[in-house]
């Protein structure tokens, strides 16, 4: 019997290689900040809001009674039990800039259960995806998370938020970790940095205030390579905390992080 992930699968390949090429290919020599979000820097482009169109579009044609839930607005419950989850430009700083750390990020829920997850990386060259149970692929080969090595020796991926006090407080955090561990990265895509945990590009990742559409591809991804994924010390991945490392690592990681209070919104440190 046919897995009927392996249908939503193709699905998400499909609109996450046009989005990405589009947003590739399509991006103009004066693009420039069409909407801010949290705080002025934290900013949408025109290019952001016409790729969740192309996303959410090809999608809705092809699936009718599927919900959605885009970072740009898309919200629509549906009736199916599937839900998409899309972010279709992580990385729009770096996107804004020229930097090639970006990304379109789709997940498909069932019933609200991750079940599919993609991530192309246009300027890579390369798409991570998963299934539930199926394992993880680079393009069409297996990845698989490093072995976990001791904290000291750990090369951890993080970001930041765009409110100012939230970020004065994630520094803080990072700096008390920094000593504990073998260095910090800071790529400014969280999709990419789950993604570089599965590949075994980073040891481990955590980050204070993502949103689903930032993480649920990512997640999946990461944890079907074999990582451990979650918030604080006995929660899921949320706004409040979000973490993913081999087994080994990712416990004396979440509780340096539970003790540094990496999950405060900054006003409360």
């Amino acid at each position: 019997m046919t897995d009927p992930n392996t249908g939503l699968l193709a699905l998400a390949l499909e609109a996450a290689r046009r989005a990405g090429d589009f947003l590739r290919d399509g991006r103009p020599a004066d693009l420039a900040v069409a909407a801010t979000k949290t705080s002025a820097i934290d900013v949408v482009t025109e290019m952001d809001i016409a790729s969740e169109k192309m996303i959410t579009g090809f999608l809705a044609d092809r699936r009718p009674e599927d919900g959605f839930l885009g970072e740009e607005g898309a919200s629509t419950e549906g009736t199916s039990g599937v839900k998409w989850i899309i972010d279709p430009l992580d990385g729009t700083v770096n996107y804004l800039y020229g930097r090639p750390a970006w990304a379109v990020s789709i997940a498909a829920e069932r019933d609200g259960v991750t079940v599919v997850g993609v991530v192309h990386a246009p300027m890579r060259g390369e798409t991570c995806r998963a299934v539930l149970g199926g394992g993880a692929h680079l393009d069409d080969t297996p990845i698989q998370v490093n072995t976990a090595p001791p904290l000291d020796r750990a090369l951890v991926g993080t970001g930041f938020g765009y409110l100012a006090d939230r970020k004065a407080h994630q520094a803080a955090v990072a700096a008390w970790i920094i000593p504990e561990v073998r260095d910090i990265r800071r790529g400014g895509s969280a999709a990419i940095d789950l993604c570089d945990v599965a590949t075994g590009r980073l040891d481990a990742y955590y980050e204070r205030g993502l949103n689903p559409w930032d993480y649920a591809a990512g997640e999946l991804i990461a944890r079907e390579a074999g990582a451990l994924t979650g918030g604080r010390p006995g929660a899921p991945a949320s706004t409040e905390l979000a973490v993913a490392a081999p087994p080994g690592l990712f416990e004396p990681l979440q509780e340096r992080l539970e003790a540094y209070g990496a999950w405060h919104d900054g006003t409360l440190a």
